[in-house]
């Protein structure tokens, strides 16, 4: 594949919209995407000026024990920074409004689109996947690319057993990595625009119309669009019941927050919309332990922006054991620090999505700190020793519970108009508003170490 060449500025895309218009159904009172962001920034800083102040008995108390730079790295990254991030969140939430679509041509008919799925050992869950796309009923042409990337089960002869008027199935003999797979697959796609599906996952109705159509009714700047992606196997055990609410809430809520500030930092592989032109001249998907992260933000570098489309939702199967979940996320840690080796001039860009460049460029601080210092911290306090985490710390709750009980109301109102129903899973939530960083920071942490430390890349889990 060629080097892709230096891209400046947004160009034009083989997936025409319709010129920008005055909604006629906007409301005569709108408040601008910019001024929401002013009135967010102004509300989390005076949040965080608020935190730091009266932290200030907590810095003097620890800087006792540890010094005063120590102490002020400690409170800062567990308490202070993600309370201007959490208040952040919570203003956002308040002042969206997700746009409504465009209307669809007169013809009811959408572009042509081309559906790659990489497949490694899918064999339980392929079958179902390539049904789940058979019952969109999606109103243009459709292709599906199956790359059958090495796999050692009965991936490829199950294949065999299908024959859907859409599908073809690409062998390439040998496990080459997803991203090589799919770029591999890419040369063969002839439609403007590329979608991604996990082979374990189901697409539930309308996904790749509503996916489609937040594509063409978003800015005309824009060249990809991340879907919804939702735990399907939320039932097996307590694993995968903490997961679903981290996907419900957590995953969903920051995608909404940043399309609504112009830039999605991650569509991901498992269902996403790409533009094809741009996919060519990026050069497919890098080969990356998190090749999704770094494509977007190259996607973003090139002045583009990346939507989220909260209504295109797609089901996958979370990992079913701890040391698949930390295989997980330590890989898409290190997707993190891949992206910001290779595209690092995001930091200095003038746009709103910026913002969460630099977010993102905290992550691996506050979880350190959380790792380092909380977790012991918490185990001092058992022992009445509160020089970390003590009464001062109860004051992180009242927020932490209003961004959680902001995001469940937006999402349930989004499960409301799919016809979906949030099912009960309490004992989930618990652990997940709980007991859930315990274990996810420290595995980013470690991912982040051997993404600095190691060249060796291991794929193992999506």
């Amino acid at each position: 594949m060629p080097n892709p060449p230096s891209l400046i500025g947004p160009s034009p895309s083989p997936a025409s919209r319709p010129p920008d218009a005055p909604d006629p159904q906007r409301p005569r009172w709108y408040l601008p995407v910019r001024a929401k962001f002013g009135i967010a920034i102004a509300a989390s800083v005076l949040w965080a000026c608020g935190a730091a102040w009266l932290a200030q008995r907590w810095v003097h108390d620890l800087s006792q024990q540890t010094g005063p730079v120590l102490a002020y790295l400690v409170i800062y990254g567990i308490a202070v920074i993600p309370g201007f991030m959490n208040a952040f969140l919570v203003v956002s939430l308040l002042l969206d409004r997700r746009p409504r679509f465009k209307p669809q041509p007169a013809t009811g008919a959408l572009p042509a689109i081309t559906i790659l799925v990489a497949a490694y050992n899918e064999a339980a869950s392929i079958l179902g996947t390539l049904e789940s796309i058979d019952r969109q009923d999606y109103p243009g042409p459709l292709s599906v690319i199956v790359v059958n990337d090495g796999s050692t089960d009965n991936t490829l002869e199950l294949l065999g057993t299908v024959h859907y008027p859409w599908l073809r199935v690409l062998d390439i003999g040998r496990n080459v990595g997803k991203a090589r797979a799919l770029t591999q697959a890419l040369e063969q796609v002839h439609t403007p625009l590329t979608l991604t599906v996990d082979g374990d996952s189901y697409l539930f109705k309308n996904a790749l119309v509503n996916l489609v159509r937040r594509y063409l009714s978003d800015p005309v700047n824009t060249r990809a669009v991340a879907g919804a992606v939702l735990v399907r196997n939320s039932r097996v055990n307590l694993v995968t019941k903490i997961q679903e609410w981290d996907y419900f809430l957590g995953i969903a809520a920051i995608k909404r927050l940043q399309s609504l500030y112009q830039g999605t930092l991650v569509a991901q592989g498992a269902f996403s919309l790409y533009d094809t032109q741009v996919l060519r001249q990026l050069g497919g998907w890098p080969h990356t332990v998190g090749e999704d992260i770094v494509l977007t933000w190259a996607i973003l570098k090139a002045g583009y922006r990346v939507g989220f489309a909260e209504n295109a939702c797609l089901f996958t199967n979370a990992p079913e054991t701890w040391k698949q979940f930390i295989r997980q996320r330590q890989r898409w840690s290190r997707g993190l620090i891949e992206a910001f080796k290779a595209h690092w001039q995001l930091l200095f860009q003038a746009r709103m999505s910026t913002l969460f460049i630099w977010w993102n460029l905290l992550f691996p601080y506050m979880d350190l700190v959380y790792t380092l210092a909380f977790i012991p911290g918490l185990l001092l306090a058992c022992l009445g020793i509160y020089w970390i985490a003590g009464p001062m710390t109860l004051l992180v709750l009242p927020l932490a519970l209003l961004v959680n009980y902001l995001m469940f109301h937006v999402q349930s109102a989004m499960f409301r108009e799919q016809g979906l129903k949030v099912r009960s899973n309490p004992l989930g939530f618990v652990f997940y508003a709980l007991f859930y960083s315990i274990v996810l920071q420290p595995a980013c942490v470690w991912g982040y170490f051997k993404e600095i430390v190691s060249r060796t890349k291991h794929w193992g889990t999506k």
